[in-house]
């Protein structure tokens, strides 16, 4: 008991020391400029009354004593869109903010706007005043106005009759939407369509969904965190799923930063002028269906950029599918898979006949050995056609098929680098460089079915290979 006693004491003792320590601190004006982590925070871009998530600066003071801020503020003062909380007390004007020495503090700054108009710059400043004179840490974000669809246990999230989106507002989707059988949704020119975590889009049986965005306004399907760092990861939304006869015409589109993009099952797409990459899983999936790609972009895609299953018809005309990726190296990454089967969800194993698979004037390309991979099954129909193209190919054991002395790969090339602008996700340029083995490499009557490339130069004569001229 007595140890008990002596030991609670010693506790008190100590934290008296300590409380008198803290009184005894005297803090001075600051005599010299105080430094920042950053100065400008780019705050993702933000929807109508939803909440960012919450940037951090640190403030530094540089100097060998113990100084006391005399103000801290936001500009636009208590109208401000913005809202920091500055070392554990949240506000907009702070008077007297003490900093120890060669120390920091926090700065935590949030958005949550009212939208006034489709988009908008959302700008202030968190401002220092001292002796020393005034400082500043600007704070910058894009405010868009937005349409919400959000899923319930009461509101099953439905596209009811036919339906145009604009793009006057974005579009937020929580949980998965349904376009129901039947139905038509047109997605006008520079409409943005996010996906919130966890959600989708269903295509209905018999139902079309057109995605119209032209070479200056794209169409942009995503995930709905836009900062950069989401930009070039995957699984921030599920996948657009599309139901036997459904039918998807998209062209200008970008679609990205999902687990799957086009989960098609028996049902027909047609592709034009279009990005797809940073999938989880593959950026087409494609179960017995029928796929027309043109101008078609694709990269970063975990298990492959197209995959093929349970046949179908296919075909991909001046198309640059790659595939390589720093955040999925432990994936097999493959360009265009291709197989006879597919388990379906029940476990059972399906077989269909591949009618077609023509890879015409493409490039088809990986960090990988191997960018093709087929599998054949014995008894069904595998009818494929490799015309005027550049492959990563590591041998018939691992693509499936020979290379050399086919009668169906005509004109290609094998293993030569074609010299992209930039591969990674980052600053991502599929472009080609003028020394690229991919150039003038085309079969002009292929690109006379194609005649303008995915940016609308022509290629009528001298073609190169992939999606841009």
């Amino acid at each position: 008991m007595k140890f008990k006693l002596l030991l609670a004491f010693s506790f008190w003792m100590l934290l008296v020391a300590v409380s008198c320590n803290k009184d005894d601190i005297t803090f001075d004006a600051p005599s010299q400029q105080l430094s920042f982590s950053k100065d400008t925070v780019f705050c993702d871009t933000v929807y109508h009354q939803v909440r960012s998530e919450t940037y951090v600066v640190k403030v530094y003071n540089n100097e060998d004593k113990d100084i006391l801020i005399p103000r801290v503020n936001l500009e636009k003062g208590a109208s401000s869109l913005y809202r920091i909380n500055v070392d554990g007390k949240p506000g907009y004007d702070f008077k007297n903010v003490p900093l120890r020495k060669k120390d920091s503090l926090y700065i935590f700054v949030e958005i949550a706007p009212e939208a006034t108009g489709p988009e908008a710059i959302a700008e202030d400043k968190v401002v220092f005043t001292g002796p020393a004179g005034q400082q500043h840490v600007t704070l910058f974000s894009v405010v868009q106005d937005a349409e919400f669809f959000i899923q319930t246990p009461t509101n099953p999230n439905v596209i009811s009759s036919s339906t145009t989106w604009s793009d006057n507002k974005a579009k937020i989707i929580y949980g998965d939407l349904t376009i129901n059988p039947s139905v038509t949704l047109d997605i006008d020119p520079g409409t943005k369509v996010y996906f919130h975590k966890n959600s989708g889009m269903k295509v209905s049986s018999g139902a079309v969904l057109n995605i119209n965005g032209t070479l200056d306004k794209q169409v942009i399907i995503r995930g709905d965190r836009n900062d950069p760092y989401y930009d070039t990861i995957s699984k921030n939304w599920n996948a657009i799923r599309m139901e036997s006869n459904s039918i998807l015409n998209m062209t200008h589109a970008r679609l990205f930063g999902g687990t799957r993009g086009l989960d098609m099952r028996q049902n027909t797409a047609n592709i034009s002028n279009s990005f797809i990459h940073t999938f989880f899983e593959y950026g087409i999936y494609a179960v017995g269906s029928t796929v027309n790609a043109s101008n078609l972009v694709m990269n970063n895609c975990g298990l492959s950029c197209v995959g093929i299953f349970k046949g179908g018809k296919h075909s991909y005309t001046h198309a640059t599918i790659a595939n390589y990726s720093k955040t999925m190296n432990s994936f097999d990454r493959k360009g265009i898979f291709a197989t006879n089967e597919w388990k379906n969800d029940a476990g059972q194993t399906e077989q269909g006949a591949l009618q077609q698979l023509n890879i015409r004037n493409s490039i088809v390309y990986s960090d990988r050995d191997n960018a093709i991979h087929f599998e054949q099954t014995p008894g069904q129909q595998f009818e494929f056609l490799i015309q005027n193209c550049l492959l990563k190919y590591s041998g018939t054991s691992e693509a499936g098929f020979p290379f050399d002395n086919n009668v169906n790969v005509v004109q290609s090339i094998k293993n030569e680098d074609p010299q992209f602008v930039n591969y990674f996700m980052a600053k991502m340029n599929l472009r080609v460089k003028t020394t690229s083995p991919a150039k003038g490499k085309g079969n002009t009557t292929v690109a006379g079915s194609v005649p303008f490339d995915i940016v609308n130069v022509s290629r009528t004569t001298s073609p190169t290979l992939g999606a841009y001229q």
